[in-house]
């Protein structure tokens, strides 16, 4: 019985050589495809060019000459998603309605997401198979910047309750019905710029460091406005890169390695 647990364990700690490679060196997932095909990398001292081959932590892996040690920490997998308008980000809908997994597929159905965007919004949704990456990034306060239209004009009274900060009893306005949550406390505005204005509608970009609870819905509810559009452009740095809406990609080699140095500054 031991013996088949430890089997089960294996190969659920089985992970492909591409992944392995781009979790624990500075090679993408591209690259190292192009590195395992050139015969250049090893396992306990047998060059592989099968791309499908998978490794467990335990194996030895040299690139060339060098050693690459699994770093328990890196070993997770973060995607960017453009949510489009008119999904929901959750497993599944009682009423259903259409969610992020019906897009994504399969392929991502035990992918986690990084916070939420609800229905009417669109834009950068982080999912990752890490529930501790998840975590941290939800509970951080890491810059989300968004673009939003509000139907009216944003005055002296809306800028400085985003310059101060804002603390209401009462913020059910433009909380979702079923929302338990009614007083709230908004932070100041990391940054904010007003890009047009009028009587009619007004749009901005803004930064703030949490986003969470339909913060920018109640926060602009508060003063009448009612949120039209929002799209998150970014989260912690990372942005869509023109990722057409509907689609996703996986973490670039910088993006990995900020994350990473974020991920590890915040454990100290």
């Amino acid at each position: 019985m031991a013996n088949e647990k430890n089997i089960t364990k294996q190969r659920e700690d089985l992970v492909r050589l591409n992944k392995f490679l781009s979790h624990n060196s500075t090679y993408s997932r591209r690259e190292a495809d192009k590195i395992i095909e050139e015969g250049r990398v090893s396992i306990d001292g047998k060059v592989v060019t099968n791309l499908a081959t998978k490794v467990s932590e335990d194996d030895l892996v040299k690139i060339d000459k060098k050693v690459i040690k699994a770093d328990k920490n890196r070993m997770y997998t973060v995607i960017v998603y453009n949510k489009p308008k008119g999904e929901l980000v959750t497993k599944s809908d009682p009423q259903g309605r259409k969610t992020i997994y019906d897009t994504l597929g399969k392929k991502y159905k035990h992918f986690l997401p990084i916070g939420r965007l609800d229905y009417a919004s669109e834009g950068v949704i982080l999912l990752s198979d890490s529930v501790d990456v998840v975590n941290k990034l939800m509970h951080s306060n890491l810059e989300r910047i968004y673009k939003l239209k509000v139907d009216g004009e944003v005055d002296h009274k809306v800028e400085k309750a985003m310059l101060d900060g804002l603390e209401l009893d009462d913020a059910s306005e433009g909380a979702h019905e079923k929302s338990k949550i009614k007083s709230m406390t908004f932070a100041p505005f990391v940054a904010y710029q007003v890009l047009s204005a009028n009587n009619n509608f007004s749009k901005l970009k803004v930064v703030i460091s949490e986003g969470k609870n339909r913060e920018l819905r109640r926060f602009f509810g508060h003063f009448g406005l009612n949120v039209m559009d929002l799209k998150r452009l970014e989260f912690g740095g990372i942005s869509l890169n023109n990722l057409p809406t509907g689609k996703s990609r996986y973490l670039n080699k910088e993006e990995y390695r900020n994350l990473r140095k974020y991920l590890n500054s915040d454990d100290d």
